[in-house]
């Protein structure tokens, strides 16, 4: 069953967050997601994370591969999924997205990270398949 998790921590996610943090300490909110998108890549590239970026999700049905469907903001170590967001608030329908993707994927950990917050970790979605 999916949760959002604050209960299960990993040094992984929690390197990720720490990247995030010192992003959003330098930028503040109001700024549009693909500038926090780069900027967290280049955070996590520089404490010698694994990172992809604009990572295409595989949508299949009945057989029909659907092309470039969706594509995943950042995936950490090909185990975390990052969605980067910079809204005034978190619709749910944002974890259902990425608790699909999680499936899509094969993956069990996503973090979704909200920017335009005072503080990121009134931001911060962790979420567990």
């Amino acid at each position: 069953m999916p949760k959002a998790a604050g209960s299960e921590r990993d040094p992984l996610t929690n390197s990720i967050l720490g990247a995030a943090i010192e992003v959003h300490r330098h930028l503040g909110p109001g700024l549009l997601e693909s500038i926090y998108d780069a900027c967290l890549a280049w955070e996590l590239r520089a404490r010698d994370i694994r990172i992809e970026r604009q990572v295409p999700v595989p949508v299949m049905y009945k057989g029909l591969q659907v092309p470039l469907a969706y594509r995943l903001d950042l995936v950490v170590e090909q185990s975390v999924i990052v969605e980067v967001k910079a809204v005034e608030r978190l619709h749910p329908l944002v974890d259902a997205q990425v608790l699909t993707y999680l499936r899509l994927m094969g993956m069990r950990t996503a973090l979704i990270l909200n920017f335009n917050v005072g503080l990121l970790r009134d931001g911060v979605r962790r979420l567990v398949l």
